[in-house]
């Protein structure tokens, strides 16, 4: 099998030291047969700035790395992620939740002792069960609410158990519950990174997905989304994460280990590579 990769950053600030490791790691996986694709994730339109997309361009090609183009940008494709959603609310696996933020804090102080998952508290199903003609009153005066999966009603659509393979760990039982009812879009922001990324990685025909192990959760719950809309189902490889030496993994926060300023420094690609590792 041709292996089919991606590198698909945020442009939410320059690319580390991190990004360097993992996208070098995904090139090095598609192999001189192979095929590696880039993608600009940059849905989160408050937080995503051209300037970035750019330097990560920059970024890449002075570490020798080329791609295919076009270059998959996902703020030009909201059309397609709402027509995602619309399939799944078709199916009846959506439902608008109007709950704020201290709505929801409010009700899990009420219950008390409530469920966690890989995101923190999970959502206590508020909206779950209010009635049609109250969400479409509600969604017609304009309220603010955020597009839910029915986490429950999704699964007795499975009519086996969920498992995927990963390269490192091997082979995974999908267990998507402990997510709950995770919100899929927000009225202001049409997608969210858990549609988004399997609807493209879907399109694109990625058949193997190299990321680093933080994400490793989420694959419980793009395994169910996948299975929810036929889409094909990639091999995973969740590689490791870079430290520093402290011992905490970078972040764009971390300004003296960003590329530019690296290659700002003095520092050659070739001398970047082998500080990455590779990962």
């Amino acid at each position: 099998m041709t292996a089919i990769t991606r590198f698909a950053p945020s442009p939410t600030g320059f690319l580390h030291l991190g990004h360097a490791a993992s996208a070098l790691f995904s090139a090095k996986q598609a192999g001189p047969n192979g095929r590696f694709l880039l993608r600009i994730e940059d849905i989160d339109q408050t937080r995503c700035r051209p300037e970035y997309v750019d330097a990560i361009f920059e970024d890449l090609a002075w570490l020798g790395l080329r791609w295919e183009s076009p270059v998959r940008i996902q703020s030009q494709h909201f059309l397609d992620y709402e027509k995602v959603l619309d399939r799944l609310t078709d199916a009846g696996l959506l439902y608008p939740c109007f709950c704020t933020r201290k709505d929801i804090q409010e009700e899990i102080a009420r219950i008390g002792n409530a469920p966690h998952g890989p995101d923190g508290v999970l959502y206590p199903g508020t909206c779950r069960n209010r009635s049609a003609s109250e969400r479409a009153d509600r969604v017609a005066t304009g309220e603010s609410y955020a597009l839910r999966l029915d986490m429950e009603h999704a699964l007795r659509q499975v009519a086996s158990p969920l498992w995927w393979y990963d390269r490192k760990f091997g082979k995974q039982h999908a267990t998507p519950e402990i997510f709950g009812d995770v919100v899929l879009a927000r009225k202001d922001t049409p997608t969210s990174y858990h549609l988004s990324v399997i609807h493209d990685d879907h399109l694109q025909g990625i058949n193997l997905v190299a990321r680093g192990q933080d994400l490793f959760f989420a694959s419980h719950l793009h395994r169910l989304l996948q299975e929810l809309l036929g889409y094909d189902v990639p091999e995973y490889h969740h590689h490791g994460m870079l430290t520093g030496p402290d011992g905490k993994r970078f972040a764009k926060r971390d300004k003296s280990k960003t590329l530019r300023s690296m290659r700002d420094e003095g520092m050659s690609a070739q001398e970047v590579i082998a500080l990455s590792g590779y990962v």
